[in-house]
């Protein structure tokens, strides 16, 4: 059969449903950013049309009529030139008319109403270079204007593409969910630094001053009870494992000083796992050094027990565990497992004086352990609390957070677990003088041994970084934007080019499955170019911030987290009600007053200024073998750290420092970890350095240290470091 050209009736079923409304199915499809704006119908809006391909790295648009005495018209396919647009448009006639722009695999139209609607629909880049780069500033004056004109056409607009509450005409903000308890502390200290600014002034510099305090009593410690020399050590291996992976985790959108809290939460855990393993096995009328105890009793109530965190962040945070991206998952898991980490090490090397049987695993994600045999070979090796639990959190992130896209993505959690648990049976299994079944063993080895958990764990963080950032871009009709246009623009053309030239060539006959696979396939470059670009953006605006002290770069950190958080939100609701915090309007104030501080305010598109107008239970049981000399006391399970603690306390141990040494760490863990809020002026310290005193301990706890370094050094970065964004 002879090709035909494509009818306009074929190519508005698709897209429209009806001459001058877009299908709101296809708009869900894809998560397509949706703005409707008025414009006059001149060369300008044809400019902007054309940019607007150019962004999608296509070079021909396929342009049609929308009205029904039209529909068997052929589609004309015109390239990315003004002139041959409107020859096009002129073409048609003196009477302005519908028409519909789109781009040849229909994920980013234009649909230019005969009058002065026109709604753009696709990803953020295509309707960026139409509306501007504040794409809910121009949302919302297309609602303003549509509240104050109040006609149907504009009203049902607005209402159709979510710019204002359906049937809520008077409605200035929409109705949502009341906050959760963290939600009301972040707000209570919030009025605090508002109405009370001196005593919180007061209270920073107390704190700075007990950071320091404890510090130099972890210091001390040492020199009067030998055996807490490892406490500083472990914590400050603690930091730095959770800051490699918080640095690494470019999209997280819960704070450092949170997941430190959550390290002291899971050291506390200790104490009532090792209750509940204790009561296990008594019940069980088992040995607590047994095998049993060590690997069925031990394993399972551990695992469960360091994701408790997880599992009360619902019931302490619900409105906030909705805007956790699948990042947070890993982070808040990897932090218990840390904490716990750090009690059963500590406690375990404190009550023995010494550091165990055990070898280190570097610098790169430390707390991991190698048990050798006497003949100097590995037995077992265990990559860590803080990384096997991380990795059942990366896999429930992706599964939580990527449910659009598919079901298949709760295989993970599972997989997951079942290598953090063999893992961990492996380890305890040598430590009480076993091994494991040659089926279990099997199943370990093809999970990796060990050894490539921490592979594994980066691979899972890769993964989310790029889910989050792709859902963070589908947040574009209600997230203000950073300061400056998104750099690296040639690579995101180049991306989005390919993709839409590989989807026209994948036929529509083939089996979902076949068809779904090559669609991810070729959308890949799109995800990881957009992830780079958004990683690329954000650490140039803390540049140019950096360079403008510590001031703006804090801030300016704190407002990209809380970018991140909204637009979470935004993407995980999927229409819902749910709660933005801090408010919208809040946001977009913070946004609007850093680029004013960054020198990239007034950043806009070509039109913008018209816009705004468990699988361990059944595998076979481990099979006893002779004890393994010198490996009894490396740590186990907490049920013997705990008991190996009383018996240090019971003896001529250093209890005073030892409560010392806890009350350091958890000092250190809870409190002075957080961006900076305050800063003192150069200008003020210089007239009265005295008086400043108490702010530069508000400011320099700590843990603020690494904070306030780059904020020091940033004012002597040269000057071209502006250049990083353009308006």
């Amino acid at each position: 059969m002879e090709e035909q050209a494509m009818l306009a009736r074929d190519l508005v079923l698709r897209v429209c449903a009806g001459p001058t409304e877009l299908d709101p199915q296809w708009i869900r499809a894809g998560g397509k950013v949706t703005t409707p704006f008025l414009v006059p119908r001149d060369r300008n809006l044809i400019r902007a049309i054309i940019a607007a391909g150019r962004s999608m790295g296509v070079d021909r648009l396929l342009v049609c009529r929308t009205r029904p005495e039209f529909s068997y018209e052929a589609v004309t396919e015109v390239p990315l030139d003004t002139d041959t647009l409107v020859d096009l448009i002129r073409g048609w006639g003196p009477t302005p008319t519908d028409f519909l722009v789109c781009v040849e695999d229909f994920s980013a139209a234009v649909l230019v109403d005969a009058d002065e609607l026109t709604v753009a629909a696709g990803p953020a880049d295509f309707v960026r270079e139409l509306v501007g780069a504040d794409i809910p500033q121009a949302r919302a004056h297309f609602a303003a204007r549509a509240r104050a004109e109040g006609g149907a056409v504009l009203t049902r607009a607005a209402q159709l593409y979510g710019c204002v509450e359906p049937g809520a005409r008077h409605a200035r903000t929409p109705r949502g969910p009341g906050p959760d308890t963290a939600e009301r502390l972040a707000r209570a200290a919030d009025r605090a630094r508002e109405r009370s600014p001196r005593a919180v002034r007061g209270l920073r510099a107390l704190r700075g001053s007990w950071g320091w305090l404890m510090l130099v009593a972890l210091l001390a410690a040492p020199l009067a009870a030998p055996e807490l020399r490892p406490v500083l050590p472990a914590l400050a291996l603690t930091y730095l494992l959770l800051f490699q992976l918080a640095w690494l985790a470019r999209s997280r959108t819960v704070s450092f000083a949170t997941l430190l809290r959550v390290v002291a939460l899971g050291a506390f855990l200790l104490w009532p796992v090792a209750l509940a393993e204790s009561a296990l096995v008594r019940f069980l009328g088992a040995d607590p050094y047994g095998v049993l105890a060590y690997t069925y009793v031990a394993v399972p109530v551990e695992e469960i027990g360091k994701l408790v965190p997880l599992l009360l962040l619902p019931l302490l945070a619900r409105r906030r565990a909705r805007r956790l991206a699948a990042t947070d998952f890993l982070l808040v898991a990897a932090a218990s497992g840390a904490g716990f980490q750090l009690a059963e090490r500590l406690l375990t090397e404190v009550s023995l004086m010494e550091g165990g049987h055990t070898g280190g695993t570097g610098l790169l994600l430390p707390g991991g352990s190698v048990v050798h045999a006497p003949d100097g070979s590995v037995l077992a090796v265990f990559s860590g609390h803080a990384l096997t639990t991380g990795l059942v959190g990366a896999a429930l992130g992706l599964a939580i957070v990527g449910r659009r896209y598919g079901a298949w993505l709760w295989l993970l959690p599972p997989l997951a677990l079942t290598t953090a648990v063999l893992e961990h049976l492996d380890l305890n299994a040598v430590l009480a003088g076993a091994s494991l079944h040659w089926a279990t063993d099997a199943v370990y080895t093809v999970l990796g041994g060990g050894v490539l958990t921490p592979w594994l764990l980066l691979l899972l963080l890769l993964c989310a970084v790029a889910m989050d950032y792709r859902m963070i871009g589908t947040a574009a009709e209600s997230t203000p934007p950073l300061p400056g246009q998104p750099p690296l623009a040639r690579l995101r053309r180049w991306a989005w080019g390919r993709s839409i030239a590989m989807r026209v060539r994948v036929p529509a006959d083939i089996a979902p499955l076949f068809r779904r696979i090559a669609l991810s396939w070729i959308d890949l470059p799109v995800t990881l170019a957009t992830t780079l670009s958004s990683i690329a953006h954000e650490l140039a605006a803390a540049t140019i911030a950096a360079r403008r002290g510590p001031g703006v770069l804090c801030d300016t950190w704190r407002f990209v987290r809380h970018r991140r958080a909204s637009a979470m939100g935004e993407a995980r609701s999927e229409g819902r009600p749910w709660r933005p915090y801090p408010a919208q309007d809040v946001l977009t104030r913070r946004a609007r007053e850093l680029a004013r501080r960054l020198g990239l305010a007034a950043t806009g598109g070509i039109t913008a200024a018209a816009a705004a107008g468990l699988m361990t239970a059944a595998l076979p049981a481990a099979v006893v073998l002779p004890p393994v000399g010198a490996v009894g006391d490396t740590p186990a399970y907490a049920l013997v750290a705990v008991a190996r603690l009383q018996a240090w306390l019971g003896g001529e141990g250093g209890v005073v420092w030892a409560a010392v040494a806890l009350v350091a760490v958890f000092s250190l863990l809870t409190t002075g970890n957080a961006v900076p809020h305050a800063h003192p002026r150069m200008r003020e310290f210089l007239r009265a350095p005295t008086a400043n005193t108490g702010a530069i301990l508000g400011m320099l706890a700590p843990g603020q240290v690494g904070y306030a370094l780059p904020g020091l050094v940033g004012p002597a970065l040269p000057r071209r470091v502006d250049r990083l964004l353009v308006r």
